[in-house]
């Protein structure tokens, strides 16, 4: 069993920035085994895949509606996935959720093996 715990959300102005960042309750090699990703729910909308990286870091996904704005990184020695988030927009405004699994994900119908609890960010206009 992985537990994923999120940090890093909060209230920010719109064109500022925020870097998410989730950590795994595993060891190095374990961690870097597991396909890694950032999904986001906003009120009233169904959970979205944005960002994912492979267990290496060599392969990154991201979300078209991203615009490019976001980045995904690892550092698989500190078990730790993150999101850096640029030029935020109120559209941003969401629980942000770190997921984990042994296969890619490159979809919202993706197989997911471990869900963190989700972090609220919020981009006020």
């Amino acid at each position: 069993q992985v537990q994923l715990v999120e940090s890093g959300g909060g209230l920010v102005q719109a064109g500022g920035s925020l870097r998410l960042s989730c950590t795994a309750s595993a060891s190095e090699y374990t961690f870097s085994s597991y396909y890694m990703a950032w999904f986001r729910q906003a009120p009233g909308k169904e959970r979205d895949l944005i960002a994912a990286i492979s267990g290496s870091g060599i392969n990154t996904f991201y979300s078209d509606v991203l615009k490019g704005r976001f980045a995904i990184s690892r550092d698989n020695a500190k078990s730790t996935v993150y999101l850096q988030m640029f030029s935020l927009i109120p559209e941003d405004t969401a629980v942000y959720f770190c997921a984990a699994s042994t296969r890619e994900i490159r979809w919202n119908s993706s197989p997911i093996d471990y869900w963190g609890q989700g972090t609220q960010v919020t981009v006020s206009s």
